[in-house]
């Protein structure tokens, strides 16, 4: 029953986000599934299906993919629905799937070890040679630029500033991924981390050495 579950939630968002440009595609929602049962087996903690389910949805409601959050809680609430699932399970992954964005660090507080895992796989898929190509993904997307000098790292922001102020993808690794190794939860994650944290700081350095003619 299970596996059966699996795989129509598998159908249902490769047919939502197959399409998606802007880094939250099919091949991210599986690496983020498949990073948080890893997480789950080496922590020897939680359980495996709320986990697989909620890291399979956790994009379903995004409102950056939706015409707004309501549509895109709707569809998540309609599916769930649709499964032969208890309530209370229901509940549980959409709880965790509407509880572990950053939201530009307005984030919720996270009740079950479950959460705790989904939302570190995720965040480790936004760090590394991974995070930094979808940043220039996303930022492409949304039409902002590379880097410009000029506009100011935003220390603290409101949710709606967050989503849309001004800002460049170089920006971007300042205001929320060189900060998520330092936020995430379990002794795996944290060690998983470690790499691509060491991978986006050799970046930068090399960025800045090009774009301001050091190599010259």
């Amino acid at each position: 029953m299970k596996k059966n579950i699996i795989e129509e939630t598998e159908r249902f968002v490769r047919k939502e986000l197959g399409d998606d440009v802007t880094g939250h595609d099919w091949f991210h929602v599986d690496r983020v599934r498949r990073n948080a049962l890893h997480i789950c087996k080496q922590e020897g903690k939680g359980d495996p299906f709320i986990i697989e389910m909620a890291a399979l949805l956790h994009d379903i409601p995004d409102e950056k993919l939706n015409e707004s959050m309501e549509k895109g809680e709707q569809k998540l609430h309609s599916f769930l629905e649709s499964l032969p699932i208890g309530t209370i399970a229901k509940a549980h992954i959409k709880k965790i799937v509407n509880t572990i964005s950053f939201k530009g660090g307005h984030t919720s507080k996270l009740e079950t070890v479950e959460a705790e895992i989904v939302q570190d796989a995720d965040r480790l898929d936004a760090i590394g040679a991974i995070g930094i190509a979808r940043v220039f993904a996303f930022g492409g997307k949304k039409g902002q630029p590379i880097y410009d000098p000029g506009i100011q790292i935003r220390r603290e922001m409101s949710l709606e500033e967050y989503r849309n102020g001004k800002s460049t993808s170089i920006h971007h690794f300042y205001e929320k991924l060189l900060k998520l190794r330092d936020l995430l939860n379990t002794k795996t994650a944290k060690d998983m981390a470690e790499e691509r944290h060491r991978m986006m700081e050799a970046f930068l350095d090399q960025f800045f050495s090009e774009w301001n003619g050091r190599e010259l």
